[in-house]
């Protein structure tokens, strides 16, 4: 029996140092305890270069620490075209970075870019809110707003698995 492919979710925002390693780090622990490990792959990306190399924002990693996640092993990373072919859901902090993946990838992938607010049912957000130039707070907003969304992320991953294994 052949073994099928991983789920293969991206999470994106500008720089990769602040949201979109906070919701892979976030999100790996969600898929981890649902025993899905083995079937779902997380990373992340910015649209941007300013930070390639660079571990997530100190700020990002204390307020993740304090929720039992721990982003120093990633290093920020930009956005490239074959994203668009290797992943299955490719998901968006803000509508300017939806935009720009929109105009990036070939017309056959844009079904796979999504805002990742559009899977949180507890905070009204479209977008998640860029805490970067911002205090603390924001960085308390950022994931509290992610693991709303990472919520109902893995129940739409597990019906997504379930559609395929029954086709």
């Amino acid at each position: 029996m052949v073994k099928p492919e991983a789920f293969k979710i991206l999470f994106v925002c500008m720089g990769n140092i602040c949201r979109s390693p906070t919701v892979e780090g976030l999100f790996r622990n969600m898929v981890n305890d649902a025993g899905l490990s083995a079937h779902v792959k997380v990373g992340s990306a910015g649209t941007h270069s300013f930070h390639v190399g660079e571990a997530p924002d100190p700020r990002s990693q204390t307020v993740a620490r304090k929720r039992g996640v721990d982003l120093s092993a990633i290093r920020a990373r930009q956005l490239t075209r074959d994203d668009f072919i290797n992943y299955d859901l490719i998901l968006a902090m803000d509508w300017d970075n939806h935009a720009f993946m929109q105009q990036m990838a070939p017309r056959q992938y844009h079904h796979k870019i999504k805002l990742l607010m559009s899977f949180a049912t507890e905070h009204e957000s479209a977008v998640v809110p860029d805490p970067y130039y911002g205090g603390t707070d924001g960085f308390e907003t950022v994931i509290d707003y992610v693991e709303d969304a990472s919520a109902n992320l893995i129940d739409f991953v597990r019906r997504r698995m379930a559609q395929k294994a029954a086709a």
